[in-house]
């Protein structure tokens, strides 16, 4: 029952996206398993940090990474801080348990020659609606460093011609304004234009299908990774790599952290950080190539 109770309660009071609700719903039934394998039915009051302790450890034997060993735990924290808040509970048995270490994974990212061959390559999309809305949903998703999501998200109202921003929806609902140049203003427009010419059932969405509808999340997938595959080397080719390759260039390029930090919809400075160990990667590879006496 609280169980339901706390999913009920990521969705309407914390605003958390659907596809955390069934993350935690899973790892809250996979913890609730484990319980009654161990120990049988026992009250919630009665585990403790070493009942928590033994399910990482299972986790951890049974092959699970350990990003997603982490993943777990903080739900479970979050379930029990839920209930400790409502009184169920008087101690949070998985406050004080660590989890295992993880190592740190640099963001994917695509340089900025590489990205401009792929979108100023008209050959590479059909010449028809859908052609050019890829090929202008590519290069937005790289000049704003947005999520798949907010993308989809994005309805006509959200454009503002007059002062040259976007207004997207961020995770939990949290809104923010992205500018854009004078040349995105006019490619937006072509963009626009073309659509309402050519697609005649009306919707409030900025990009849409050839019947009108909203885009979904993997047709977006497909469209970026069908044009990421032409770089051979590149180990991910997920819309998520246009958002890191946005990060990426901006930081090569002189922009604040705290600015790319608020383009991003980052609700921490610590997320945008790792945007600065790429960067820092790119400088040392670099220097290892440029500099006389680096190679020896």
């Amino acid at each position: 029952m609280w169980k339901e109770k706390f999913i009920e309660y990521l969705r309407y009071e914390k605003n958390y996206s659907s596809h955390t609700e069934i993350s935690y719903l899973k790892d809250l039934t996979q913890f609730q398993e484990f319980i009654a394998a161990e120990c049988g039915e026992i009250d919630l009051k009665e585990i403790d940090s070493d009942i928590v302790r033994i399910w990482i450890i299972r986790l951890m034997e049974g092959g699970m990474k350990a990003r997603s060993v982490n993943r777990k735990l903080s739900a479970l924290k979050a379930f029990f801080r839920y209930l400790k808040k409502n009184g169920i509970v008087e101690q949070n048995p998985a406050e004080r348990v660590s989890g295992p270490k993880t190592a740190k994974r640099l963001p994917t990212f695509v340089n900025n020659e590489e990205l401009s061959e792929i979108i100023d390559d008209a050959l590479a999309y059909d010449d028809n609606f859908t052609g050019h809305r890829d090929r202008f949903l590519i290069e937005l998703l790289y000049l704003t460093g947005m999520r798949r999501a907010e993308l989809i998200a994005l309805r006509d109202s959200d454009v503002d011609f007059s002062g040259n921003t976007l207004r997207v929806m961020g995770k939990r609902n949290k809104q923010r304004l992205i500018p854009f140049s004078d040349e995105t203003k006019e490619k937006l427009q072509q963009y626009i234009e073309r659509r309402n010419r050519e697609i005649t059932n009306k919707s409030p969405f900025l990009f849409v299908k050839e019947d009108g509808g909203p885009l979904y999340p993997k047709l977006v997938y497909r469209i970026i990774h069908g044009h990421l595959s032409s770089i051979s080397t590149l180990s991910k080719k997920s819309p998520h790599v246009l958002r890191h390759s946005f990060a990426t260039g901006m930081l090569n390029n002189g922009a604040e952290i705290n600015a790319v930090k608020e383009l991003l919809g980052h609700s921490s400075l610590a997320s945008t950080e790792i945007y600065t160990h790429v960067t820092f990667e790119e400088l040392k590879k670099a220097y290892h190539n440029a500099h006389p006496r680096a190679k020896k």
